[in-house]
């Protein structure tokens, strides 16, 4: 048997009733269990895949890309026909090709673009229930939530913005919590409020901490220069509330 061969995959999925991207022990309603045992029985070799974010339970995406090996050889649109005829309705592979050798979904990615929805109407979008966080109690300040993002542009220690084990500018893997961010953008749409954030990568929970901090801000219940402080505590508790997932989707990898 030859080398084995690298494969590229895209895929979107709403992620409402699954339990996130990463295999866990105590599950297998996850997005890469389900890839890994379809692959496994397509091939008749055990198949370990790789994802570019390893999105939360209830988080959507778009545009994930993921990476995995086979030894037994499969054209790409084999691939491709092949899990979507047995994933589940939710999970949708856009494409699938041979990728170079040493392609790696997430060690490969240079930057990730995530974009997070708000319905800021007492009236509800029934038809995109479950891809918006519902939000009616006020009217959402965008103009000083683009503010407060702008502040956040640049080299940016996102320490204040993760869980409480990724303090003192590391994660508990021993990375730095410095990244990247090339982009926030904040729009209102009609009754949607929609932001864009995009950088050269996020730590766990990150958006949507982001997030709930900027809508804070957009409420007054917080002022647009203190998300500056809150970057230099590099402590979870002066950030804002973790939005909740529904509203989160992963739009984009860039390579």
């Amino acid at each position: 048997m030859g080398e084995a061969t690298n494969y590229k995959i895209i895929l979107q999925y709403d992620g409402t009733s699954f339990s996130g991207w990463q295999k866990q022990g105590n599950t297998k309603n996850t997005i890469q269990e389900k890839l890994e045992s379809i692959l496994s029985e397509m091939s008749g070799e055990t198949v370990e895949i790789h994802g570019a974010g390893r999105t939360d339970a209830g988080v959507h995406a778009e545009g994930q890309v993921a990476s995995f090996k086979l030894r037994n050889f499969k054209e790409p649109d084999f691939v491709k026909s092949y899990l979507n005829k047995y994933l589940p309705a939710r999970i949708c592979v856009t494409s699938a090709e041979i990728a170079e050798n040493d392609f790696h979904a997430r060690l490969s990615a240079k930057g990730k673009v995530y974009v997070y929805r708000v319905w800021n109407s007492d009236t509800r979008n029934v038809f995109e229930y479950p891809y918006l966080y519902h939000y009616a109690e006020s009217i959402i300040d965008c103009g000083k939530m683009q503010k407060a993002a702008d502040l956040l542009k640049g080299e940016c220690d996102l320490a204040s913005f993760c869980v409480p084990s990724q303090l003192k500018g590391y994660d508990k893997k021993g990375r730095s919590t410095v990244r990247r961010i090339d982009r926030i953008k904040v729009e209102r749409i009609g009754e949607e409020v929609r932001m864009t954030f995009e950088g050269s990568g996020f730590l766990y929970n990150t958006v949507r901490i982001m997030a709930g901090t900027l809508i804070e801000i957009g409420i007054g219940q917080r002022s647009v220069e203190s998300i500056t402080e809150t970057v230099k505590k590099r402590d979870r508790a002066s950030a804002g509330f973790k939005a909740p997932a529904c509203g989160l989707i992963l739009k984009e990898v860039k390579y």
